[in-house]
């Protein structure tokens, strides 16, 4: 069960301004819990906050930031439960997704709290010619100043703590807008956060609808906007950043290549094909939406797949059995339904699944789908997964690059020279080697290109992002 109410929290403190926002229980459409909901009077005030709260910091030192990070590590394992079951029913996430995703909250955490204390710089020798004899660089990292971020629903424990962590890592303070269906994880990391010696208005978590928080993006005491979400908004929200740096984590319709060397290995293939395509109801960015197999093993992988898809449970994201749950919204269900509708009619056929009744979505394989229909072409960001046979791995990358998205791609093969050449030939952000392209560890960078967006995430990466680095020129005699 939630907590009847939830505070927002302005400048570390936990605010109980209104209980405007609904927060629904996904699988049953009912209400959940009320959330507070901020205003622009106090968005504005968060952003004066934080501006406020830069020299102290910037003083902060990196044990401090350490101790805070590991404080909070040590309080999300003690509320592993309740942030699992919070996930549960807000996201209409499954138990079993539910509970990985609060164990990588912490891992990201713990790698913030080690990279916190190791943010260093470099001696430059600049005695490259005889007039800079006698001079030494000196280059350190500094705080970029307040950030603001904003988080999406899909993973909002985890996405969340792609930014949050690394900004306290980092010493710089943030406002942060999570997203309106999905915002109580955020409120409890808040909770936690203000039970640490944080400079006042290090940081504002302040759930808000999207018409009403401009301030997030166009406000000019920002000097870094991160934004996790749609492409469609990821780039309007960049037209109207102005100066500051824009960090994006906009999807993608990731594609898995199977190449003819596995056909001793299909039973894996399968389990982690119907893995990536499937799980959290397909709504991943770096989700298995196109699945290429190479014609030797097409016939043989198709019958395994259409056998494992229809043998995954749908149901109640609470029974430990369940593997696809809701989606987040009965519209979001009906928009992939018109893509899958019109990608039928256009020729292709279900070959698994199919059915679809308010947000239940059921795991679904087609194949014969064209390459121009949206279902292809576009972001799908649900339970379906598209089959399709090739001839030549070089054809078949050519396939995987002609998108407008470029985030991760998953290669199964034995030849080194395959995965080599993929790796260099593929316009993606990374490549997956005998794995699905949604496989991410937290400290890894990962990111896109093209419609996929800008910059990456990563604690490290991020930490670069969220620093500037600073130099020194020291002359050794005058």
């Amino acid at each position: 069960m939630l907590n009847k109410t939830y505070p927002y929290y302005l400048a570390n403190e936990a605010v109980a301004a209104n209980t405007d926002l609904e927060v629904t229980d996904k699988f049953s459409g009912e209400v959940a819990t009320r959330v507070a909901m901020a205003d622009a009077a106090a968005i504005d005030q968060a952003i004066g906050h934080a501006v406020a709260a830069m020299p102290a910091m910037r003083a902060f030192p990196p044990f401090k930031r350490q101790a805070v990070l590991e404080h909070c590590v040590k309080r999300f394992r003690e509320r592993y439960d309740e942030l699992a079951l919070a996930l549960c029913i807000e996201a209409g996430k499954p138990i079993n997704d539910s509970r990985g995703e609060v164990t990588r909250l912490i891992d990201t955490f713990k790698v913030a709290a080690e990279e916190s204390v190791r943010i260093d710089g470099e001696i430059i020798n600049l005695e490259i010619a005889p007039r800079a004899k006698g001079y030494h660089g000196y280059v350190k990292r500094v705080p970029i100043g307040p950030c603001s971020f904003i988080s999406p629903f899909n993973f909002p424990l985890n996405l969340t703590a792609h930014k949050v962590a690394p900004a306290i890592a980092a010493g710089v303070p943030f406002v942060l807008k999570p997203a309106s269906r999905t915002p109580v994880g955020a409120l409890i990391m808040g909770e936690i956060l203000a039970e640490t010696d944080l400079p006042k208005g290090a940081f504002s978590i302040l759930p808000a609808h999207r018409d009403g928080a401009d301030l997030f993006t166009t406000d000019e005491r920002f000097k870094l906007l991160s934004f996790t979400g749609s492409p469609a908004v990821g780039w309007d929200l960049k037209k109207k950043a102005g100066k500051k740096k824009v960090i994006l984590e906009l999807g993608g319709n990731a594609a898995a290549i199977v190449d003819g060397d596995q056909g001793g290995k299909l039973d894996y293939v399968v389990d982690r094909l119907a893995f990536g395509a499937f799980y959290q109801s397909g709504q991943s960015c770096i989700g298995v939406q196109r699945i290429l197999v190479h014609a030797s093993l097409y016939d043989a992988l198709r019958e395994k797949l259409i056998a494992k898809t229809k043998s995954l449970i749908m149901g109640d994201p609470k029974d430990e059995k369940t593997f696809v749950g809701p989606m987040i919204s009965e519209s979001e269900s009906k928009r992939l339904a018109g893509w899958m509708d019109s990608a039928v009619q256009a020729g292709a056929t279900i070959v698994a699944g199919g059915k679809v009744e308010g947000a239940m979505f059921e795991a679904t394989l087609l194949e014969g789908v064209k390459r121009d229909s949206d279902l292809y072409r576009k972001e799908a960001f649900g339970p379906v997964a598209i089959l399709e046979r090739f001839d030549d791995f070089g054809a078949a990358l050519a396939t995987v690059n002609d998108s407008d998205f470029g985030l991760q791609a998953g290669i199964f093969t034995d030849s080194l020279a395959n995965a080599h050449r993929a790796w260099d030939e593929l316009d993606v952000g990374g490549v997956v080697i005998n794995d699905v392209p949604s496989f991410r560890v937290d400290n890894m960078p990962y990111g896109g290109v093209k419609d996929s967006g800008l910059g990456r995430e990563g604690v490290r990466y991020a930490i670069e992002d969220m620093t500037e680095l600073r130099l020194m020129v020291m002359r050794e005699t005058w």
